[in-house]
């Protein structure tokens, strides 16, 4: 009589919490959607006192590029210009630094040398080499992690015009934090089957 009565209580305990189970995985598999990094920052970079346009389409990520956070990302698709603006740099990767997207243009930036695709700049007695980063003075951007709405000013020269440069620098980041990626990165992308499974655990 007693395993009876056990077996009354039991059996549809585990069943119910069996059930529960399977429909918490259920709802976690259907649901998932992966993080997705997409946000801007501003830079200009002056070279005797003239603005560095970008020109070449080289600088430049192709809108038909793949942008799928599934697959594993090239150094460009991280952080990359694209739509011919010569401003802003589109980051869509944790961790994605100011030296990583200079690499990308491939361009070498620091306190001590930039080296552009087509020449080599060294600080001198009469020429220097100035970064400001958010306003603030610093001798090194390689290693700095690009920020949300970060500015950069990027100067060689005199340096005597730093803070009007420093000025310039748009501050459009924002407007395309809050627009439609040309790439649609993030937003379109779906979860693999795999990605689903495993979050399910």
């Amino acid at each position: 009589m007693k395993k009876n009565i056990n077996s009354k209580i039991i059996w549809p305990g585990l069943a119910g919490l069996i059930i529960g189970a399977l429909l918490i995985l259920g709802i976690r598999f259907v649901a998932y959607q992966p993080e997705t990094v997409h946000y801007h920052a501003n830079f200009a970079v002056y070279i005797n006192d003239q603005r560095e346009e970008f020109k070449d389409p080289a600088f430049y990520e192709s809108i038909g590029a793949s942008c799928d956070v599934h697959e594993q990302m090239t150094p460009q698709e991280r952080a990359h210009m694209h739509d011919n603006i010569n401003d802003a740099v589109h980051v869509h990767h944790n961790a994605v630094t100011w030296g990583q997207f200079f690499a990308n243009l491939g361009w070498v930036v620091d306190a001590k040398v930039i080296q552009t695709t087509s020449r080599q700049l060294l600080p001198d007695n009469e020429k220097k080499i100035s970064l400001i980063l958010n306003g603030e003075p610093t001798d090194n951007v390689s290693n700095r992690e690009i920020g949300d709405k970060d500015k950069l000013l990027v100067d060689y020269g005199n340096n005597s015009n730093v803070d009007q440069e420093y000025a310039s620098i748009a501050s459009t980041a924002d407007k395309y934090n809050n627009s439609k990626d040309p790439k649609s990165c993030g937003s379109q992308a779906v979860p693999s089957m795999r990605e689903r499974l495993e979050h399910m655990f």
